[in-house]
């Protein structure tokens, strides 16, 4: 689940695991983006979004946006689990600072901004330096680079 098309990089990631998954994509096109809203209203988006795709029956919901994983993923989870796994995605932090050096993370001011990243930094950066870089236009920017044509088409489904 995403406000948008950034879900289809976790689709993609998912189908090459697992070819035999037969996933739902809910998104919330008419909220898109979710990245300038207040944490509250993106709550609120992110559990409608979630269970229209609870409403499936999946095996797990990802939710596939920095943004609403660091805001809304504690109400996801009270509301879907156990029932069904709740797995966020967040900036790469752990992988990033295991090399030693500096790194920036780019992502929404919300992402950016929020107390989960600050602790993901600070669980994990283990003291390499780390610049937060706020991408005031990212989801916009994000999506007109997704449709462009050169971009590689998502797999098939499996037949």
């Amino acid at each position: 689940m995403d406000s948008g098309i950034g879900l289809l990089a976790a689709t993609a990631a998912v189908w090459r695991v697992r070819p035999d998954a037969d996933l739902v994509l809910s998104l919330d096109p008419d909220g898109m983006p979710w990245g300038p809203r207040t944490p509250e209203d993106l709550t609120q988006r992110a559990l409608a979004v979630a269970e229209a795709a609870a409403a499936h029956r999946p095996d797990a919901l990802i939710v596939g946006c920095n943004t609403a994983t660091v805001h809304a993923l504690t109400a996801l989870r009270d509301r879907l689990e156990p029932g069904i796994p709740v797995i966020g995605t967040v900036p790469a932090i752990k992988p990033a600072a295991a090399g030693g050096t500096p790194f920036a993370i780019w992502a929404t001011p919300a992402t950016t901004g929020s107390p989960y990243q600050r602790g993901l930094i600070a669980d994990f950066a283990d003291g390499v330096p780390v610049t937060e870089v706020p991408c005031w236009d990212w989801p916009k920017q994000w999506n007109t680079v997704t449709r462009r044509p050169s971009t590689p088409p998502l797999p098939p489904p499996p037949s």
